[in-house]
């Protein structure tokens, strides 16, 4: 039995996806094993939205490079935004890679890698170097994602709802490497969603580059309510389903139907992951955000009073071309204003054939690196004090599995998505019950189970 090892990436997406192919392996009689030495293929499937994650996937292949020479059978993969991007540019960089397999090929990396081993087992020394690649695009792609496995107990999962993405923010290559906006039909993500629950799944998180624009080039609105919407609530109605979130939205598609939503679904979890990206009206132009700081503060406004309690993280930019003190100073002023509970703080990075990359003003290394710092302790104080407040009440918590840090306790979500850290039995993971919250500790909140 042939095995491989799958590493990923880059956002929940691109996790998605690695399990859409090594469900697909697994089928055709692969064994899936965590580390590359016990493998026959071995497939990185990457990310390109920073160069840092860029960096990370290329020196991992360029290590792999040793076993390949004491390895010539091994399959050596690229998968995803980085294939897409550089294409069989990789091979002179790579030259023990085989395959490089872009955004909308996953359902066929299985077939490649067959016909790569099939080469392999049969290939001279002297046959000239075999490789496959295809980042083509493919009309209906985004009807190619289909069931993924589910491991025992598996509390949660992931389903992509759509490919792509229309927005051409300044600084973002994804729609480059990941096509225009395509969506599945409600149809086929009922089915998915359907027979995840069926395998004990709990919680679902529907993902979309922009997940709120849904449908909107495919589907109509039905009673003034969008495909989004209408998505939402058919997979809200599938029994046994106990949770349902959602990632990542943009604000131009928080309309009032999705506001109306968080507050008559009861499955939908209180948690809003809401990207903001820069508190200055003048950095979110020359980002091509298409709202106000204004306008983001109304929207929190609403949302707040939709669903009082909701939990709300955010993403932030620092650095961005031609930020000046000044408006990074606005963007401090508003993350204080809204008081997050969380936010992923990115230094700008610049990637090439985006528009972004070319305008003057780029902000010097340190400086991005001082504003990161700084926004980070704000944001850290403001996430202490949302969790100490939860000190000394009861939270409805998911039991997802062992604890990252400490295997002989478990952890688990609660529905404002913050994590708990508790000692108990492992028959309780894939359970839902409540925790009594005892302490807060950073990121993470720490309690026993009530009976």
């Amino acid at each position: 039995m042939p095995k491989f090892f799958i590493k990923t990436y880059g956002c929940q997406m691109n996790e998605r996806d690695s399990e859409q192919v090594a469900h697909s392996l697994i089928a055709r009689g692969y064994e899936r094993v965590g580390c590359e030495s016990d493998a026959d293929v071995v497939l990185l499937n990457t990310c390109s939205v920073r160069d840092m994650a860029d960096q990370k996937a290329l020196g991992k292949m360029g290590m792999l490079g040793r076993t390949a020479k004491e390895r010539p059978d091994i399959v050596f993969g690229f998968l995803g935004c980085m294939a897409q991007a550089r294409g069989a540019s990789l091979l002179k960089e790579m030259p023990h890679l085989d395959l490089v397999i872009g955004t909308q090929k996953f359902h066929r990396v299985v077939d490649y890698v067959e016909e790569a081993l099939e080469q392999k087992r049969h290939r001279r020394m002297d046959d000239p170097r075999f490789s496959i690649v295809d980042v083509e695009a493919e009309i209906g792609s985004q009807s190619t994602i289909r069931d993924q496995w589910v491991a025992p107990k598996q509390a949660t999962a992931f389903v992509s709802i759509m490919q792509g993405c229309n927005m051409h923010c300044t600084f973002c290559i994804v729609p480059r490497t990941r096509g225009a906006e395509r969506s599945r039909t409600i149809e086929q993500i009922i089915a998915e969603v359907r027979a995840l629950v069926a395998q004990g799944v709990k919680e679902i998180t529907l993902l979309g580059q922009i997940v709120n624009l849904y449908g909107r080039h495919e589907f109509g609105k039905c009673d003034g309510k969008s495909p989004f919407v209408q998505l939402l609530e058919a997979v809200s109605s599938i029994e046994g389903l106990e949770r349902l979130r959602f990632t990542s939205p943009h604000p131009i598609g928080f309309r009032d139907d999705l506001i109306a939503a968080l507050a008559s679904l009861p499955k939908l979890a209180e948690h809003v992951h809401l990207p903001l990206q820069s508190g200055s009206d003048r950095i979110l132009k020359a980002m091509h955000r298409t709202y106000t700081p204004e306008k983001y503060l109304s929207l929190i406004t609403k949302i707040r009073s939709a669903r009082p309690g909701i939990a709300i993280t955010t993403d932030i930019i620092v650095g961005f071309p031609g930020e000046t003190d000044a408006d990074y100073q606005l963007t401090r002023n508003l993350v204080e204003e809204v008081q997050f509970d969380n936010a992923f703080v990115f230094r700008y990075s610049r990637r090439s054939e985006t528009p972004a990359a070319d305008m003057p003003d780029q902000v010097d290394e340190p400086v991005k690196e001082q504003r990161n710092r700084d926004l980070l302790e704000l944001i850290n104080a403001s996430t202490r004090r949302a969790n100490e407040k939860l000190v000394g009440t009861k939270a409805e918590i998911l039991c997802e599995g062992l604890s990252r840090t400490n295997s002989a306790r478990l952890m688990g979500r609660t529905r404002t998505n913050k994590v708990v850290v508790f000692e108990a039995d492992e028959d309780r993971i894939g359970k839902i019950f409540d925790v009594a919250i005892e302490h807060a500790n950073g990121f993470s909140l720490y309690g026993r189970p009530v009976n």
